[in-house]
């Protein structure tokens, strides 16, 4: 259940929407014979029980990994099915954790009304922008290791990659605040990390620039 809603935050009121009353959500499952209750806090954080209709008992076989058979498989298949759709339907990506990260993101979908796109299954802290028109990316962004940067420190940062004119990089870089493209043409890309260093509406113009490379 845990890596469903990884990464994950929920949406209350899509919540409501869905059928939830007070964070809480009761439905039935293998036609009838239990009673599935899903609950989930101002956190984000879900619980569950699963009832046996008839005894009242509480049923525990579908959580344990190691429990086989037919019965029990069915019974794990619509209980996970029940949760996929209600993380599909009140759920939301929360993966970067970084407010400007976050500033980003939202500054995109206003202006340009794009969503950034997850695109790497073995990658799901990465992700990338890209117009409408014709596909190509406008930025990324992505959790790196600082000492990518130079810096004495394995600590994992959010970065953003921005398309800029050879120029434009060759004036900008400085290994301080704005960084040759990491995984990118450097000819063509360049870093920054999305720590504060740079203000927000400085990355707001730089995405603008971005955008409008062609």
């Amino acid at each position: 259940m845990d890596n469903l809603f990884k990464n994950k935050k929920v949406n209350f009121k899509k919540l409501k929407e869905y059928g939830f009353v007070n964070n809480t959500y009761k439905t039935e499952i293998m036609n009838g014979e239990f009673i599935l209750t899903v609950k989930i806090n101002n956190n984000s954080n879900v619980s569950t029980e699963l009832v046996e209709k008839e005894s009242g008992e509480i049923y525990t076989l579908h959580l344990v990994e190691y429990v086989q058979g037919a019965f029990v498989g069915q019974v794990k298949e619509e209980y996970e099915k029940v949760l996929s759709d209600i993380v599909d339907n009140c759920f939301e990506s929360d993966v970067f954790k970084y407010e400007y990260s976050k500033l980003v993101i939202k500054y995109a979908k206003e202006k340009y009304q794009d969503d950034v796109e997850y695109l790497w299954e073995k990658f799901p802290d990465n992700a990338v922008c890209r117009r409408k028109d014709n596909k190509k990316w406008y930025f990324a962004i992505l959790t790196v290791s600082k000492d990518k940067f130079g810096f004495d420190s394995n600590e994992k940062v959010e970065v953003i990659d921005l398309r800029a004119s050879t120029e434009e990089i060759e004036k900008l870089v400085d290994n301080k605040k704005y960084f040759a493209g990491y995984h990118m043409n450097k000819k063509h890309w360049f870093t920054i990390i999305l720590d504060g260093s740079v203000p927000i509406n400085e990355i707001y113009k730089r995405i603008d620039t971005s955008y409008n490379l062609k």
